[in-house]
């Protein structure tokens, strides 16, 4: 059975989503929607000739699709959502479920109760060199100390976008529920505490809010992590994306010498997931103090791009409605998550340390 689509948001998430529903078997776009979508003059050749919809709600109405991908501002997340399940409708959404805890378990209770399917776009989830990144951190023992970063040296377009996604989220919420989603499965263990630190660098954006953060989190089996997020034209490109893991056996690290520098931007979105290779430290030391091993290095030149992560996502989604799983743990991690980045901007606002 074909699966009709009804996508609403178009950025960069939202159209990328729409090139995997086009070209999947499966899936038919029964249409477009954005607040601005009759007048966009840009869309893809292959997207151009579907309905648009500048109404949500109309398009819901009208369209009465099969599925709702949402990628809008987080702020509609769940209001979005809980309509979508309302209207029977299955829903893909991305990151993060809602702005609040309470928000985003309406939205997992309304999708239980109409006996929907819920996939939330945690993107690395369908990554083989993600996957294979925490396989190996599996392997090296606990504690674990997890180190990773993602910061945007963003200007013009993308800067708007950041801007406009600071009116609702912060950055170590909106990215941060990838990196500490990763976290919890390389550790697997209950987080207990996290501390976070932000500090606003521009007048740009609401008083209240913060473009760069910090957190640190806890887990009950001794292991620890940082992640670290900041937007805006003043970040430095040093560094800006770090994917350390260390435990008792060595270390893995995700290598990304072709992004700093060397073609690839910060805010460039192909730069956020791309790996080139993963290295693999051994802490074994022979009988002279030197280590046993050399390094590791896993080549990762053929994984997907950022669409064709996209395509796996909804490819996923297909088989959760076709074979009827059960997304229960999908939901559960995807709040523990949501959690922890909620805890650290608690933190950051009250400059206390956040127990979970």
């Amino acid at each position: 059975m074909t699966q009709r689509v009804l996508i609403v948001g178009l950025g960069n998430m939202g159209l990328s989503h729409a090139r995997a529903y086009h070209r999947l078997d499966g899936f038919e776009i029964a249409g477009l929607c954005s607040r601005s979508a009759s007048t966009i003059t840009d869309l893809d050749e292959d997207l151009a000739t579907y309905p648009r919809f500048d109404e949500y709600e109309t398009a819901l109405k009208e369209l009465k699709p099969d599925i709702v991908c949402i990628c809008t501002w987080p702020d509609s997340h769940a209001d979005f959502a809980r309509k979508a399940f309302a209207a029977g409708a299955h829903v893909f959404l991305e990151k993060p479920l809602a702005e609040t805890l309470e928000d985003a378990r309406t939205v997992i209770a309304a999708a239980t109760s109409a006996n929907r399917k819920l996939v939330v776009g945690y993107i690395l989830r369908q990554h083989p060199s993600w996957q294979k990144f925490i396989e190996i951190a599996q392997t090296l023992g606990k504690p674990l100390v997890m180190r990773m970063n993602l910061n945007q040296q963003s200007s013009g377009a993308m800067w708007t976008v950041h801007k406009n996604l600071m009116n609702s989220i912060s950055p170590i919420v909106d990215c941060g529920v990838h990196y500490v989603d990763v976290m919890c499965q390389m550790t697997r263990a209950k987080p207990v505490s996290v501390h976070a630190i932000g500090v606003c660098l521009t007048e740009e954006i609401a008083p209240n809010m913060y473009n760069y953060g910090q957190l640190q989190v806890r887990f009950d089996d001794g292991s620890v992590g940082w992640y670290e997020a900041g937007w805006g034209p003043m970040m430095s490109e040093t560094a800006f994306f770090v994917k350390d893991v260390i435990g008792p056996e060595g270390s893995v690290s995700i290598v990304a010498a072709e992004q700093s520098g060397q073609g690839h931007q910060s805010d460039d979105v192909n730069a956020h997931t791309k790996t080139d290779r993963l290295r693999i430290h051994h802490a074994d030391l022979d009988h002279t103090g030197r280590f046993r091993h050399q390094d590791d290095l896993i080549s990762m030149k053929e994984e997907p791009d950022h669409d064709a992560l996209c395509a796996r996502e909804q490819a996923y989604l297909l088989e959760a409605i076709e074979k009827d799983i059960d997304l229960t743990s999908h939901l559960e991690d995807a709040l523990n998550s949501m959690a922890i980045v909620l805890a650290a901007d608690q933190s950051v606002r009250t400059g206390e340390v956040v127990r979970l």
